[in-house]
């Protein structure tokens, strides 16, 4: 006699176990959007108030060790380093910002041209960005620096031309794959031009990869501020700068230290901003880093 069936229901399969989704935004990006909107307040703190003029020379005050009087102590010339940090971070931040700025913008028209209209523009203007790929940024700028001279608006323009072949490539990658997709082709079905295809409809999607370059090269310029500075061709004296502010303390490195430690320690500060915020600008923005 066969068995009878058994009636008991199939169990159901297990579901896969789902991965909890990850946070936003991550540990990294508050530790570095602290530290630069912390940066970005002590720079506009400088514009309405500093402790003591950062230009007024006070020979009997000079290389004081910080006190309750002057918190991060003088200079050789009796100035207060703490006022002169502020205003040196007003001024090193908004060089890094223009000069990001002309990159960006330089490079973005550069880039779209070059990778929709292809052709003779694209070779043209790509040979044209290849040979200034061919130098290192910092020399090309060095280069730059010599021949117009040591200035706040020369070592912006230095800057912003050594950047923007860097952009030129990234928005360049970007339109080409992006120019025989079926949207852009249904733009140029219904007759609009070719600066308005460009413009409205690729610029747009070019911006991830853009702002995350744009992250990363505001640490190269402000690095490249304090190196020109530092070697005499950034804004000359006795504009305050993070760079010069260094420069000026080298003879007394050993007797002063402060004088270095504080301009390096800002440099520091800000450059561990940017890049903890710009990697997770990445991981935000970057479809393939989302796994």
């Amino acid at each position: 006699m066969s068995p009878k069936p058994s009636c008991a229901p199939l169990a159901a399969p297990a579901a896969a176990p789902r991965k909890a989704p990850r946070a936003w935004p991550p540990a990294n990006a508050l530790i570095g959007a602290t530290l630069l909107m912390a940066l970005i307040l002590l720079a506009l703190l400088g514009l309405l108030w500093t402790p003591f003029d950062p230009l007024r020379i006070d020979l009997l005050s000079r290389l004081q060790a910080p006190s309750a009087v002057h918190w991060l102590g003088t200079d050789e010339f009796g100035r207060d380093v703490f006022s002169r940090l502020l205003i040196g971070a007003r001024t090193s931040l908004w060089i890094s910002l223009l000069a990001v700025s002309c990159a960006v913008c330089a490079g973005t028209v550069i880039g779209m041209l070059a990778g929709y209209l292809r052709g003779w523009t694209d070779r043209l203007l790509m040979m044209f960005n290849d040979a200034l790929l061919a130098f290192p940024g910092i020399l090309m700028a060095l280069g730059i620096m010599a021949i117009i001279g040591a200035s706040q608006y020369g070592i912006v323009l230095a800057l912003g031309i050594a950047y923007t072949p860097s952009v030129v490539r990234v928005v360049r990658g970007s339109v080409l794959s992006l120019r025989e997709l079926e949207f852009i082709e249904a733009s140029r079905v219904i007759g609009n031009s070719e600066l308005y295809t460009m413009f409205r409809h690729i610029a747009p999607n070019c911006l991830a990869p853009l702002c995350v370059l744009a992250t990363s090269m505001f640490g190269w310029a402000l690095l490249s501020e304090s190196a020109l500075s530092f070697l005499g061709l950034g804004v000359p004296p006795p504009a305050a700068t993070w760079g010069n502010m260094l420069a000026s303390s080298r003879p007394y490195i050993a007797s002063a230290s402060w004088l270095g430690i504080f301009p390096g320690l800002f440099i520091c500060l800000a450059l561990l901003a940017i890049n903890l915020f710009g990697d997770a600008l990445r991981d935000r923005l970057d479809p393939r880093m989302r796994k």
